[in-house]
């Protein structure tokens, strides 16, 4: 998912049940159950064909319910009670249960049809159309080239869909348990038009719950169990009540005061508690990491040159000192606890220890040898971040271990968000800080990003052995899980071997939870929170 994406995620929540029971004449009310949860950001839409941000699709994925749900490395039914995949592997054929949206219409296998063809066409202008590109035509379609109804999906009756793929794709099961693959209501659609999503009120919903309270431009919101939800009953929460607070100052006060049962932690804030009973850290299916532009500065085109700018950052202590959020060292680009073959984690497999380590005395040497090599004495260069904090922080530090290396001088430039991401895309930088987050935990999701062609391959790193083996893996090993397995953790190797990048850390997230919460599901990639298991004791 895009780096706009790493928006960190929370809320304020108040969980309130309130049951009455009878016997006989006589009736009880059981305890009103509460839970205060903190988000730090606002919802931005509610349309599941124009959602950018992991905050969004979160919301997105607790109120609607696509063919499957995302579990922990896994996927579990939603509206598809199973499915089937062809033996060539491009035919996926979705047979649904029978559930209804909360105004109590069906949810039929049109309505799938109806969301994603929205979704591609070329008007509705989503971002994340490019999801879409190994179902049949979506490419053309996107780009005005062919009619929406050409799209590989069809509905055969109600309850039967089926898909077309252009090539085989293991991880598609990932990606149609995203916010970009919800269904939508036709009817209410068409509706509201290009008010759609825009509130609470105008919108759809066929999940565990309902948004209330949204008007499109506050800070609150409430999620209300949805009583039409097909499995409404294993839903035990009648209502999370959520405010965003941005400030981590506040937040805490708040928890501190009982006002809050859920809240994020700084970095400085989690060295603190981090011995708290109530403390949780959690780890994010994403990389952060160095981009070197190779067609600006020629010298990054040097190998030494890279590697030695890799040795000189102590990874370890950027994560832990300067971090210090649940942030940990890199084991290479595709982050850890994401994704594992036979029991053994990808990271693990595609170690390597030189594309990742800190030394200091042999980043030097190679740093020699590399000036060697190009004719330089001394490199002036600038190291491009956004103007976030704790991002300054982190490329203070980065300054400052780089600036060990005999005549190299790092210059910081900070800058909003969108015009670094601007810089990035255009390649008006020296050295960057970019960062990924998994929309779905497969390895393809980091590795195609430094594929030669790829738009976002910002620093032009280019290596043919590693676009051939990502070729194989996307291509004559698609449909053969192990063979392409060995492709890509090849070409992580590749990558790490020949330090295309220099992965910095792996982000975390610190929280403090109320131990009365129970049942909070946390998932590497997005939509990361999942609240439909959630209990009070």
């Amino acid at each position: 998912m895009k780096v706009k994406s790493l928006v960190k995620l929370g809320g304020v929540g108040l969980l309130s049940a309130l049951v009455l029971a009878g016997c006989g004449s006589k009736s009880s009310q059981q305890k009103t159950e509460k839970v205060n949860w903190m988000m730090t950001a606002s919802i931005s839409t509610m349309d599941a064909s124009k959602v950018t941000d992991l905050y969004s699709s979160q919301f997105l994925n607790a109120t609607n319910e696509g063919l499957l749900r995302m579990g922990k490395g896994k996927t579990t039914p939603g509206v598809a009670k199973n499915y089937t995949i062809s033996k060539d592997g491009k035919t996926w054929t979705f047979n649904l249960r029978k559930s209804k949206w909360n105004d109590g219409k069906p949810v039929t296998a049109k309505d799938f049809v109806f969301a994603w063809r929205r979704t591609v066409t070329p008007k509705t202008a989503s971002e994340y159309a490019y999801n879409f590109a190994n179902v049949q035509n979506a490419t053309k379609i996107n780009a005005g080239k062919m009619s929406p109804s050409k799209l590989g999906v069809k509905a055969d009756g109600n309850y039967k869909l089926v898909v077309k793929l252009v090539k085989p794709q293991s991880y598609f099961k990932f990606l149609v348990a995203q916010s970009y693959y919800l269904p939508q209501e036709p009817s209410v659609v068409n509706k509201y038009g290009n008010a759609y999503g825009t509130n609470a009120k105008k919108n759809a919903y066929n999940g565990p719950f309902v948004l209330k309270g949204w008007t499109g431009t506050n800070d609150t919101a409430q999620l209300v169990k949805n009583p039409k939800y097909w499995n409404a009953k294993s839903i035990k929460l009648d209502k999370l009540n959520v405010q965003a607070i941005k400030d981590p100052s506040t937040a805490l006060n708040s928890y501190q005061g009982g006002k809050l049962d859920f809240t994020t932690l700084s970095g400085t804030q989690a060295k603190q508690y981090k011995n708290n009973k109530d403390y949780h850290d959690y780890l994010e299916a994403s990389s952060s990491y160095m981009e070197m532009n190779e067609k600006k500065d020629p010298i990054f085109k040097n190998k030494n040159i890279r590697k030695a700018l890799s040795l000189a950052i102590n990874k370890n202590q950027l994560a832990t000192k300067v971090l210090g959020d649940g942030s940990v060292a890199p084991k290479g680009y595709v982050p850890a606890k994401m994704n594992s073959r036979n029991g053994k984690d990808f990271a693990d497999q595609a170690y390597v220890k030189s594309g990742v380590d800190y030394n200091l005395t042999e980043a030097k040497k190679l740093w020699a040898k590399g000036l060697k090599e190009t004719g330089k004495k001394s490199v002036n260069v600038a190291l491009l971040c956004d103007d976030i904090d704790q991002i300054v922080k982190n490329a203070q530090f980065v300054q400052s271990q780089l600036n060990k290396l005999p005549g190299m001088k790092v210059t910081i430039q900070n800058v909003p968000f969108k015009n670094r991401l601007s810089r990035s895309q255009n390649g008006q930088f020296d050295l960057v800080l970019s960062a990924w987050i998994a929309d779905y935990p497969d390895p393809t999701n980091f590795l195609d990003l430094f594929k030669s062609d790829n738009s976002y391959n910002n620093g032009k790193w280019k290596n043919a052995q590693y676009d051939a083996l990502m070729k194989k893996a996307e291509g004559v090993d698609a449909n053969n899980e192990s063979a392409r397995w060995t492709d890509m953790v090849q070409a992580e190797k590749v990558l790490m071997n020949d330090q295309g990048i220099v992965p910095l850390f792996q982000q975390g997230e610190s929280t403090l939870m109320k131990s009365k919460v129970q049942g909070v599901q946390f998932f590497p990639t997005s939509p990361q929170w999942d609240w439909s298991k959630v209990s009070v004791k």
